[in-house]
This record gives structure tokens, sequence and C-alpha cells, in this order.
């Protein structure tokens, strides 16, 4: 039985965020032997480099400690003036510097919701132009932008939409299966 840990990241800090509760659907409809753990970002301050000076501030520790651990990343976003928040950016600054490089070489899914008809199709694509210094892996296919979010969730937070659930199924079952391709590459090239 596959065993996989996934940190999902959200870019939203706003109660309620659609954005927060389709990480927590995701939770419940992980595939067996994935595990979604949902990082906080409230506490972790600005990125600062004369903060970075004087060592790394514990939440910052947390979340690096959180992201070396895992073994692929789920990030939802919101999409804030055809761009991602700077919430997300600030954590993915963070992380960029921390020694561990825990984003490098692992698979990473991308989803947005948004009240907007493009479900926040800018924001990702920003996010994979951000990622690509990272060297994370991204994956291409599929997609998954949830349009009119405020119609798709019900009021204790699940989501109710067929179509969106099955694509969240189909989004999570491409990321094991890369995070598996990755393990098992991994696996053979220090066998060999």
């Amino acid at each position: 039985m596959m065993s996989i840990r996934v940190l999902a990241i959200g870019g939203s800090l706003r109660q309620g965020s659609y954005n927060h509760l389709l990480l927590e659907q995701a939770q419940r409809q992980a595939p067996e032997g994935m595990r979604i753990e949902i990082a906080e970002l409230s506490d972790v301050p600005l990125y600062n480099s004369d903060v970075q000076a004087q060592g790394f501030p514990e939440p910052v520790r947390r979340l690096a400690a959180q992201a070396a651990q895992a073994d692929a990343f789920l990030i939802a976003t919101p999409e804030y003036n055809y761009s991602i928040p700077g919430v997300l950016k600030n954590a993915i600054d963070w992380l960029s510097r921390v020694p561990e490089a825990p984003f490098q070489g692992k698979p990473v899914a991308i989803a947005s919701a948004s009240m907007s008809g493009l479900g926040g199709v800018r924001a990702q694509y920003h996010l994979r132009q951000v990622l690509i210094y990272l060297d994370v892996m991204p994956l291409n296919k599929p997609e998954l932008f949830v349009s009119a979010a405020h119609e798709k969730f019900a009021a204790d937070g699940r989501l109710t939409d067929e179509a969106t659930r099955e694509g969240l199924d189909k989004l999570l079952a491409a990321l094991a299966a890369r995070t598996l391709r990755l393990r098992a590459g991994e696996a053979v090239a220090v066998a060999a």
C-alpha cells in the first residue's frame, strides 16, 4: 500500500476561504494511503532578509519542517489582481530560503477556487511561473479551476458540486501517481 505525505498550502487567510475549504475537502477525498496536512500560514511573518539574518522565525521553521517531511504538495489559491495572494508568495519566499530546499524535485498539484467565472486560472499560471525557480514538478494535467465557488460549497464547508468533486479526485490521483513514479525513479537511481 502506498504511503504519501502531502503538505497542503492555502493561499488565503480569510475565514471560510473557498480554497481552504477545498483543501479540507481534499483531506476527506484523499486516496487510501495519502495523508494531507494543511499548513498554517497566519503567523508566518513577512519575508525580510534582516529577519532571516537573525535566524529563521519559529513559524518558518515549523513550515519548513512540514515541507521537508512532505512527499508532495497541494496548493489551492484564490486569484488577487490576476495573480497569487501575498500570503502564498510569502510562504514560498521563506521556503525558498531554508537550507533544506523542501520544494526541490517534489511534485505539486495546483487548484484554485474563486467566485469569478474563471476560477482563478490566471493565479494558477502565475504560480507555475513562480515555482519554476524552485525546481518543483507541477502537474500539468488535470487542472482544477473551481469557478462560482460560492455556489459549490454547502454551509458546513463540504463541496457539493459533483463535477468538482470528480475533478478533485482526478487531481489527487494524478498527484499520487506522479509521487509514486518519482519515488520509484529515485530508488532505481540509487540502486544503479
